[in-house]
């Protein structure tokens, strides 16, 4: 084997590509958002304003884990009165369960790419499984941080009755579409 076959191998094998590469959640920069109906007649739609998280991937691999964390108090409808509602026993009981938690157990690629993660989420005490679907993934070097930056855009979809959010059943539908803008900076 010449030497410089040698060398190209050794370095493929010990280039960042070839090990999982830990990204931190920007907060700045991630929402999740959902849509539930609303008394039958329209869907109310809002958002979490603090999350936070760790994801690693290895895109040789494809394999890698996602890690996040929803401040349950942070929940905005863009309308006051029901975003303090939201907080109350009535609903998220954020005195209770002050988090929303998100594990994967499998991230499934299609070459290098992730287009789904296999995972639980914790509400209000109950853990479940859910889906994400990555409608969109890609990695830029980042023009502030120098650094790898990598984008998503995920959704699911899921019945809050599932976890015990049952205020307005049956009247209402218990399904709630799911939608997840995030973007994570790649760790020094």
């Amino acid at each position: 084997m010449k030497l410089t076959t040698l060398l190209a191998i050794l370095i493929a094998a010990l280039s960042p590509s070839a090990f999982a590469q830990t990204y931190n959640i920007d907060p700045s920069h991630t929402y999740p958002s959902f849509e539930a109906d609303h008394m039958g007649i329209s869907f109310w739609r809002g958002k979490f304003t603090k999350t936070s998280g760790v994801i690693t991937l290895d895109r040789v691999a494809k394999t890698g884990t996602v890690d996040v964390t929803i401040d349950a108090s942070s929940i905005d409808f863009g309308h006051p009165k029901m975003s303090e509602h939201a907080k109350s026993p009535d609903m998220f009981n954020v005195q209770k369960f002050p988090a929303i938690t998100y594990k994967s157990t499998a991230i499934k690629f299609s070459g290098d790419t992730p287009v789904a993660v296999e995972g639980e989420m914790t509400m209000l005490g109950v853990t479940k499984p859910l889906t994400l679907l990555i409608n969109k993934f890609k990695c830029i070097q980042h023009p502030m941080y120098k650094r790898e930056v990598c984008g998503a855009d995920a959704s699911a979809e899921f019945k809050r009755s599932d976890f015990g959010l049952n205020i307005g059943l049956p009247r209402m539908m218990p399904e709630v579409k799911l939608s997840i803008q995030v973007e994570a900076l790649k760790a020094e």
